[in-house]
């Protein structure tokens, strides 16, 4: 198997202020260079950046999956089964508004997996999701 990467994203928001504060203190995310107009943050190891855009607005467009309104365009990180039950729970605690709660999708079929979506206060979706097993990714 390849080594992983980490990936870049650079994303809108519409108010740098309210975004930085949901990515450190609601995920967790640890901080790294910024300016007035744009922040970068460490998401599970990955480099995210969020720049200003006062008239962003969110667009939310859902498809079909497992019988739930799954939000189009969404990111997020595959994480460590243990670690999805842990950041789960801290975000279900913090009162976070899921569109998708955390649950077991696909199961019993391949590429089982636990998977929820919520959104950033600028509407940016988000989804993160673990594979009991890792080599269950890209199971068809």
């Amino acid at each position: 198997m390849e080594r992983l990467s980490p990936f870049h994203l650079a994303i809108p928001v519409n108010d740098l202020a309210a975004a930085k504060d949901f990515y450190e203190n609601t995920l967790g995310c640890q901080p790294g260079r910024s300016s007035d107009q744009w922040a970068d943050y460490s998401l599970f190891g990955h480099q995210l950046v969020l720049h200003e855009d006062k008239d962003y607005k969110g667009h939310k467009h859902f498809n079909e999956v497992d019988g739930k309104a799954v939000p189009v365009p969404h990111f997020g990180v595959v994480l460590d089964w243990d670690v999805f039950h842990a950041f789960s729970q801290n975000l279900v605690k913090q009162k976070v508004k899921f569109q998708i709660a955390p649950y077991l999708r696909f199961e019993g079929l391949p590429g089982e997996q636990l998977t929820m979506f919520f959104y950033d206060p600028s509407g940016n979706a988000l989804e993160f999701k673990s594979f009991k097993h890792h080599d269950q990714l890209f199971a068809t």
